[in-house]
């Protein structure tokens, strides 16, 4: 039984304003060394559950998110040596965990929400469906027949994440008070939810079905302004259809973002 872990930021157990997670910020390294224990409760609650290979992936901002030396060493570290924001991700995987999870660009009393780029993008949507980061993931999984076995972060990502994944394991760190702030569960408490319900997901193996998108996805991107769409109208098979939305078709899982 193999696991593989996509991790973020935003989601991760005592972050409670954006000022943390930035990088030239005083309190960065407190925000990698919430994210390194966030990460071990989930590796460690996955080898609870019988998994027998555990891969986790540094995935926000680029990554370099990770501490050296933090890393519960039965896990393997993901370094993304094929240089693919995937990283070695592939069939040999029986599920994924998503941990440090944010919801979708425009939810309500959502912490942090947005969608690759709070700054420039406004919505996206495959087949008419909006959806965020934990749905493009899900389907870039599903290239590999990899379902979604368990998510945490802020209750609006966890709520988000069951209107998309069934069955599904989430733990809830946090309630967004408005975009800016949140509600904190105490960092004991979060951690013992994380690796309860990493725990329990690898039961969910066999049971849970990969997001498989009907083929061929049509995709639309809005941007906040027009001149973010500019860069990428010119890219091969891209449709302008206005001064800030694009279109694109593809049946490929791992050509979803532009």
């Amino acid at each position: 039984m193999k696991i593989y872990i996509h991790t973020d930021l935003e989601g991760i157990t005592g972050i409670d304003s954006m000022e943390m997670t930035e990088r030239a910020g005083g309190r960065y390294r407190e925000c990698c060394e919430l994210l390194m224990g966030d990460l071990n409760a989930a590796v460690d609650g996955a080898f609870a559950g019988g998994a027998k290979h555990v891969t986790v992936l540094d995935s926000h901002g680029g990554g370099n998110n990770f501490l050296a030396g933090m890393l519960d060493p039965r896990a393997e570290n993901d370094t993304r040596p094929n240089k693919k924001w995937w990283g070695i991700l592939d069939a040999s995987y029986q599920g994924t965990f998503f941990i440090g999870a944010h919801a979708m660009a425009g939810t309500m009393n959502a912490f942090l929400d947005h969608t690759q780029s709070s700054v420039s993008w406004h919505d996206y949507s495959i087949n008419r469906r909006r959806m965020g980061e934990l749905a493009q993931w899900a389907i870039v999984a599903g290239n590999w027949g990899v379902p979604m076995l368990m998510v945490s972060g802020d209750e609006a990502a966890c709520i988000e994440a069951r209107q998309f994944f069934n069955p599904l394991e989430t733990a809830v760190v946090k309630r967004g008070l408005g975009r800016n702030r949140a509600e904190l569960v105490e960092t004991k408490e979060a951690r013992a939810r994380l690796r309860e319900a990493a725990r329990k997901a690898v039961a969910l193996s066999g049971k849970a079905k990969p997001l498989v998108p009907a083929k061929p996805m049509e995709i639309t991107l809005e941007f906040n302004r027009a001149d973010y769409c500019d860069g990428a109208a010119g890219k091969e098979g891209m449709e302008r259809l206005d001064a800030r939305t694009l279109r694109w078709v593809t049946s490929d899982p791992l050509g979803i973002l532009p």
